[in-house]
């Protein structure tokens, strides 16, 4: 089952251990090429190519050398790299700024298009593309349909 749902929780917790591993452990077998392209979906590329040991940085206990939104940035790494057949986002980019959040989110819909994929949301904007938004109150559903049903 593990290996079919990929799940990138709102607060996520890291190894601590190297960016490298965090990403990669995912899939322990991918190719380099392969976490760089995960990370470049996840906008970390950048972020990485500024700290003076690159991948090799180490993170921390639980992370805590990261600022939330680059915890959320590697955990998504690590799930497109692990290209389950089923994506979960729980509120997986509430720490990261409404720039960074659509870049990623266009990167997950291209990526996870033959996939099924979750996205559980505060934000209207993180899922105003998704295929069904089911609003939910105290526990109950409330209104479905598209975002374009659910405005009129």
């Amino acid at each position: 089952m593990q290996a079919v749902i990929g799940i990138v929780p709102q607060h996520t917790t890291l190894f601590n251990n190297t960016i490298y591993y965090n990403i990669a452990y995912g899939r322990l077998d991918a190719s380099k090429r392969d976490i760089e392209q995960a990370i470049k979906h996840a906008h970390l590329d950048t972020f990485i190519h500024s700290l003076p040991d690159g991948l090799n940085t180490m993170v921390g206990e639980h992370g805590l050398k990261l600022s939330g939104g680059e915890r959320q940035r590697v955990a998504i790494a690590r799930v497109l790299l692990k290209n389950p057949a089923i994506f979960v986002f729980d509120e997986a980019t509430s720490s990261l700024d409404t720039k960074t959040e659509q870049l990623i989110q266009k990167n997950i819909e291209e990526i996870s298009r033959d996939a099924t994929t979750l996205i559980i949301a505060h934000r209207l904007s993180t899922v105003v593309h998704a295929d069904q938004i089911i609003v939910l109150e105290h526990g109950r559903i409330i209104e479905k349909g598209t975002h374009r049903e659910l405005l009129k």
